[in-house]
This record gives C-alpha cells, sequence and structure tokens, in this order.
C-alpha cells in the first residue's frame, strides 16, 4: 500500500477528505485505516466508512506515507493509539509522514519527530509540543515531514503529497484538473 490515512473519531473531515482525494486523482492508493472502528465520526458529525481496521494491517506494513489528519479529539485519539505511533515512527525512517491542524503538535511532537525541524500546526495547539518553534505558514516541507496548519490548506498539503510521491508534473495534472487556484 502506498499512503495510510489514520481515522480516530473526532477527525476534521476536510483535512482528512480533500488530501485523500487529490492523492486518488493522482492514482496513488490510499487506505483509510479506521482507529476507532470501521465507521468513523468526525468532529462536525460526518460518518465515514474506513477501507480497513487499521487492527487489521499487518504489523509489518510499509507505506510510502503515513497521514494523521487534524480535528478535536481526534488528534488526541489519534496519539493515543499505539499501532498508529508504531506505524508513524516506523514510516519516517524511510518514507513521507504527514500531519496537519492539531495533529503535528498533538502526534507527531511527541514522538520527537518534529525536534529540530521547521513544521506547522494549527494556532493555539502549540502547547501540546512547547519545545517546538511552530511556523505560521500554511504547509511545511522539512526533509520527509510534510505539515499543514489547518483545513483551508488541505488542498496544497494534498498537492504537495503528490508533488512527492509522483512527481511535480502530476501534481500540476491534478491541479490543473479541479482548476485550482486557476
Amino acid at each position: 500500500m502506498s499512503v495510510a490515512v489514520f481515522l480516530a473519531d473526532g477527525f476534521e473531515e476536510t483535512e482528512a477528505l480533500c488530501p485523500v482525494d487529490v492523492m486518488r486523482r493522482a492514482g496513488i492508493d490510499v487506505v483509510l485505516a479506521g482507529v476507532s472502528g470501521e465507521y468513523v465520526t468526525s468532529s462536525h458529525g460526518v460518518t465515514v466508512k474506513a477501507d480497513v481496521l487499521l487492527d487489521s494491517l499487518p504489523g509489518d506494513s510499509s507505506f510510502e506515507a503515513v497521514f494523521c489528519p487534524g480535528g478535536m479529539p481526534g488528534s488526541v485519539n489519534l496519539s493515543q493509539s499505539w499501532k498508529v505511533n508504531e506505524l508513524i515512527v516506523k514510516t519516517a525512517q524511510t518514507g513521507i509522514v504527514a500531519a496537519i491542524c492539531a495533529a503535528p503538535a498533538v502526534v507527531l511532537g511527541p514522538l520527537g519527530l518534529l525536534k529540530g525541524r521547521n513544521a506547522t500546526c494549527y494556532p493555539g495547539c502549540e502547547s501540546y509540543s512547547p519545545d517546538i518553534a511552530f511556523s505560521s505558514e500554511g504547509v511545511v516541507v522539512d526533509g520527509n515531514i510534510v505539515t499543514g496548519k489547518s483545513a483551508g490548506w488541505a488542498f496544497d498539503l494534498g498537492l504537495t503529497l503528490v508533488s512527492m510521491l509522483r512527481g511535480d508534473e502530476t501534481a500540476e495534472k491534478v491541479r490543473a484538473s479541479i482548476y485550482y487556484k486557476d
């Protein structure tokens, strides 16, 4: 599998589904891994059916990238999942780790993945990782770590991931096909 997107109850639906849509338009194999169950309810009451249960993924699962959408209490729920943390740390060794909104500070920061790196998060969430100097930028790429500020940056984050995973030309084709910032 190429990209795992972790969904826990309380996730922010735009931050999750917009990048998923953009990546799937680029032909990237994206799997929605349900942390809370097969059906996961967003912070705004939208219920999404996961492709797989997180617990059904084999322990030796390998991904090109993993992605944590934000939202509350979704980000906290992700941070409390041992398997989510394990897959993030494993993927960080060879692949891309992405998070948006609260998730960079709530999930990635405590794992030590942002130490000495540039990152962004939703304003007000910095207290979850007080040792990180977060940027106010919309999308920040530092090596293999990609962070996004908020739902308003979900398209940009998705296109950034497409560019990193399949190249700038593919990202531009997707951007043009949806007339984003045209």
